[in-house]
């Protein structure tokens, strides 16, 4: 089954959930949306209406404290009596809260970059290495962000850095220096399925660098230099060859006309003579000196 018949299946669970029970908030399970605003007692009304006597009684003072602004890139949470208000995140923009019965959090909504420590790996070929990346994920959903979680950011730096390790622990060394980018989105599929009911969404996932062991580095350029010998060795003697397969034809050739020879060795002196030589080679022929061995 691949990922997009999973992310199907997934969602299709949710909408089952959310269409079964009221405590789905856009098909998230959100423990704090368990009891809605209506269900809450008298004495939470009272102090509702007490806030709102208060607040009327002391304009304009205490508008100051009830109007709120949050960014552009900001969503406020806000907890009335500990609960969240119905309708989700508030903002960009102004928002209004009662000073005595509410409080707020701001969640970032921007992108969130952060660097995955070294982490020292074993490798399926039993080869330590030691491996770094980059995460870059965002809020998707404030509310969860709050809710389902304590500390979202903290959360995902150690689910990436344990991530890591279990994907890396299930490749050899040659798949871990060559597949960086099929490693990096087993990665990012990996912590977007864990941090989903947290509101994260993992936008992309990096391996910056692997380091090698020392021994293992000199052993890997001793082998890399080794194979570059042999395919040298090999070069050359395939040059060699047909250098004497080309001599031999040109011999064939020469021996046909005698005076072959006599002109290339015209070119051996005009190339000599050229070079601006103060010696001169000048061959003498084979036959003059055989007549004078023979008397």
């Amino acid at each position: 089954m691949d990922d997009s018949e999973s992310r199907k299946m997934r969602a299709e669970r949710r909408r089952q959930n959310q269409d079964d029970s009221p405590r789905y908030h856009q098909g998230q399970y959100i423990p704090a949306l368990e009891n809605p605003e209506s269900d809450m007692g008298i004495c939470a009304w009272c102090l509702m209406g007490f806030s709102v006597l208060l607040v009327l009684a002391t304009l304009p003072i205490s508008i100051w404290m009830c109007i709120k602004i949050v960014k552009e890139y900001e969503r406020a949470i806000i907890f009335r009596l500990g609960r969240i208000l119905k309708g989700g995140a508030k903002g960009p923009g102004l928002f209004f809260i009662l000073p005595c019965t509410d409080s707020f959090i701001n969640v970032d909504m921007r992108t969130i970059t952060f660097d995955i420590p070294p982490q020292e790996v074993l490798t399926k070929d039993s080869v330590t290495v030691c491996v770094d990346g980059v995460v870059y994920y965002r809020v998707q959903n404030a509310t969860l962000a709050v809710a389902n979680i304590t500390n979202a950011d903290a959360a995902t730096r150690l689910l990436a850095q344990t991530t890591l390790r279990n994907v890396l622990g299930t490749k050899n060394l040659a798949e871990i220096l060559s597949d960086r980018e099929e490693i990096a989105h087993s990665m990012q599929s990996t912590l977007d399925d864990a941090t989903d009911d947290w509101g994260i969404k993992v936008e992309r996932v990096e391996i910056k660098d692997v380091k090698l062991p020392l021994q293992l580095q000199r052993a890997m350029a001793a082998e890399a230099e080794a194979s570059r010998e042999a395919r040298a060795k090999v070069i050359a003697a395939e040059g060699e060859m047909n250098a004497s397969r080309a001599l031999k034809e040109a011999s064939m050739v020469i021996a046909e006309s005698p005076s072959a020879l006599q002109l290339r060795y015209l070119q051996t002196l005009n190339t000599i003579a050229a070079e601006k030589n103060s010696t001169i080679i000048f061959p003498l022929p084979i036959d003059m000196i055989q007549g004078f061995l023979k008397q």
